[in-house]
């Protein structure tokens, strides 16, 4: 390896510590900061059953739950062992779901956050470059005009809307698909046909409202820059000497719009793993971001700042990996 390629890797490497360091450190103060206390919560929970408990029973219970959610001590004294609970890779349990630890409850909702998120993701990529690209080159004719207006339309709608009108017109008008859930009443995970076609009929309209709102941002920033790419010499040259038009499109136009929507997809990619909110409320999603919803409302810092560590890292990564491979998509960049 180069000298000027290790020192590259090596800055790259130097920043991606920083980003993971500071968005951890932001993720361990800002739930400390609110006014809701974990431990009371629980407490209030139990006494509200009607369990009596005396004034000790009260104060040893405090202390144990201080501990489990690592609320004990002084401000300093918790965030060294939260980030020795990390570098050990213990995130404690879940208060909203106790007691279940928070590696656990993470590690059965990503599943269908990364299937329902990342195949929205990889489509709307995919068909907002190939689109995009097409209504760049072909920018004076009908049929682009008329995508571009749609496009137009479409792109403004926030994505809960779009989840909003897709359930009320294909689950309550038109009852096409389940109106929410990732599987039906009595299917068991596995590899099989029936769970797999299941879990697939049930994410096709919260993917469906992902897909077509980030097809919007996608279609346009294609679009731009394939505008831009076409009025380049080369381009005109390549036109002037007859080459075959899917030849300029595909290897002229597309290839050289496509570089800044590389970091669009290794970005997206990683903020897969926070999961989509609003999108898995509205459709009853068992993902990561309706887990997230009931622990911010439930005051669950081990949930939270659970979430927020892997969507702190897998941002961060993901934007490593994009500056480690941009020389390789573009042979005009160097590492020195």
């Amino acid at each position: 390896m180069q000298k000027s390629t290790r020192r590259y890797v090596g800055q790259r490497l130097i920043q991606w510590a920083i980003v993971v360091f500071v968005g951890i450190t932001i993720a361990f103060f800002i739930p400390r900061l609110t006014p809701m206390d974990p431990v009371q919560q629980m407490i209030g929970q139990i006494q509200a059953t009607g369990q009596f408990m005396d004034p000790e029973t009260v104060q040893e219970l405090e202390a144990t739950l201080e501990t489990l959610y690592g609320t004990s001590g002084t401000m300093l004294e918790q965030y060294a062992r939260f980030w020795r609970d990390i570098i050990q890779f213990k995130l404690g349990p879940s208060l909203s779901q106790f007691p279940r630890p928070v590696t656990d409850v993470i590690g059965r909702a990503l599943p269908y956050t990364i299937g329902l998120m990342g195949l929205a993701t990889i489509l709307s990529w995919i068909l907002g470059l190939i689109l995009g690209s097409l209504t760049g080159y072909f920018y004076n004719k009908k049929w682009s005009r008329a995508l571009d207006v749609v496009v137009m339309i479409i792109y403004p709608i926030p994505y809960y809307i779009m989840a909003f009108l897709l359930l009320m017109l294909f689950a309550y008008i038109i009852p096409i698909f389940p109106r929410g859930g990732a599987s039906g009443i009595g299917v068991r995970p596995g590899l099989n046909w029936t769970f797999i076609s299941d879990t697939i009929r049930h994410g096709f309209l919260p993917a469906l409202s992902l897909m077509i709102v980030g097809l919007g941002w996608r279609f346009l920033s294609m679009k731009a820059v394939a505008s831009t790419v076409v009025g380049s010499d080369y381009v005109a040259y390549a036109e002037a000497g007859k080459l075959p038009t899917r030849k300029i499109l595909f290897k002229y136009v597309m290839r050289n719009s496509m570089l800044p929507q590389i970091t669009d997809l290794a970005l997206s990619l990683g903020v897969v793993f926070s999961g989509t909110l609003i999108t898995e409320v509205v459709f009853s999603y068992p993902g990561v971001g309706r887990i997230l919803y009931q622990a911010i409302l439930q005051g669950d810092f081990n949930l939270i700042m659970g979430i927020t560590v892997f969507s702190v890292v897998a941002i961060a990564t993901a934007a490593l990996v994009v500056d480690l491979l941009y020389p390789l998509f573009d042979p005009r960049i160097r590492y020195n």
